[in-house]
């Protein structure tokens, strides 16, 4: 088991540089005019006033993913990470025995299997993971957490917590009232089903 005295390098990375995140993930100097709400503007100016209020929330939420995976890289670059290879090591961190199959990873992930072969690639080579044999599929392979993976995966999610998750720039009832709206649009376009059967097994694999 990882000792708190494993954990203080990254510990004390993240405390010690925590001034430098808040400059590095300022924001520049903001434009006079809401490019967004000019562009609806425009939009209604031209007759398309059915679709300007759909285009200016779908551009507000591809702006509003920038920015929030602008401070999300400022944090983790310090732990030679990438949001990618980081939900990797958080989901394996959370299974169980501290593997999975790379094909069941990459369906959690809800991304390709070569961007798993790829994410895998860089953590092994970091000595993050590494790639075992399947016991029971001789044509499987898992792909397994190491200590100094752990290690590296919660102080990254500590600093995360501390420096984004718990100050997104919404209130509480926002949050709740946001994650309501995108669950259920999510749901709706086909990401995922009502059945939670399936995530509790992925757990314990």
């Amino acid at each position: 088991m990882l000792s708190p005295r494993d954990m203080l390098p990254y510990e004390n990375e993240g405390l010690t540089q925590r001034e430098g995140t808040a400059a590095e993930m300022r924001a520049p100097d903001p434009l006079r005019r809401d490019p967004i709400a000019e562009a609806k503007r425009q939009w209604d100016e031209r007759g398309w006033t059915d679709a300007s209020e759909g285009m200016a929330a779908v551009t507000s939420i591809m702006r509003t993913q920038q920015i929030l995976l602008s401070r999300i890289d400022g944090v983790l670059k310090r732990f030679d990470l990438t949001f990618a290879r980081f939900e990797l090591l958080a989901l394996l961190s959370f299974a169980r025995s501290g593997t999975l199959p790379m094909v069941k990873a990459s369906a959690r992930l809800q991304v390709h299997p070569t961007s798993v072969t790829n994410a895998v690639d860089r953590l092994e080579r970091a000595g993050l993971v590494r790639r075992v044999a399947h016991p029971t599929d001789g044509r499987g392979t898992l792909v397994e957490i190491t200590p100094e993976g752990r290690v590296r995966a919660l102080a990254a999610t500590r600093e995360l917590n501390s420096v984004v998750f718990s100050r997104p720039g919404f209130s509480a009832t926002e949050l709740v009232e946001l994650n309501g709206m995108l669950g259920r649009f999510r749901r709706d376009a086909g990401d995922f089903g009502d059945d939670s059967s399936d995530d509790r097994s992925s757990h314990e694999a």
